[in-house]
């Protein structure tokens, strides 16, 4: 009888240690799955901070990039203004010169957006978003749906999927029939 109740006490025993078991199983098999969640968000986030690094020094030469083409879409309208037979100092084949320094140096630095992941965007005629868009001004016009980008000031830029500069635009605004 002894003997009896020695086993019942160590199957009860035994029974404890099995839950404990289990429990420590289930502990181990959440930090497992815990550290491969935090694993993959560390993953995630330096992907993201190697991705977006150059956001600031991309955002600084923006500006230099709006003055180039305002630079070179000047000078191109000059040209169809000059008299090149009244040109006695010479000046004409240096613009022309300057202007194709610029437009190079406009070209690469293009490129090297482009390499990095700097886009320009159009939004001429894209619905209004203001994600991507900052109204400055509104046109009446009934030829185009209201609240729709009619006129950019200033293009917008996107480092890969991300808004770095959104652009500046005048949107359409319904015309008004009681004032015709």
């Amino acid at each position: 009888m002894a003997d009896m109740v020695k086993l019942v006490q160590e199957k009860g025993l035994l029974e404890v240690k099995q839950m404990e078991i289990e429990q420590m199983k289930d502990k181990v098999v959440r930090t497992l799955a815990e550290m491969e969640n935090v694993m993959a968000r560390t993953r995630r986030e330096a992907e993201n901070s190697k991705k977006f690094a150059i956001q600031n020094f991309a955002k600084g030469l923006l500006d230099v990039a709006d003055n180039l083409g305002r630079a070179s879409t000047h000078v191109k309208g000059s040209f169809a203004k000059v008299d090149e037979s009244k040109d006695t100092a010479g000046a004409v084949p240096l613009l022309k010169t300057l202007l194709e320094g610029v437009e190079m140096t406009e070209k690469q630095l293009g490129e090297v957006f482009r390499k990095f992941g700097v886009e320009k965007f159009d939004s001429t005629n894209e619905p209004f978003d203001p994600h991507r868009h900052n109204a400055v001004f509104q046109v009446p016009d009934n030829a185009k749906p209201p609240v729709t980008v009619a006129h950019v000031l200033k293009a917008g830029y996107m480092l890969h999927d991300r808004v770095i500069r959104p652009a500046e635009v005048g949107v359409t605004q319904a015309l008004n029939n009681d004032a015709n």
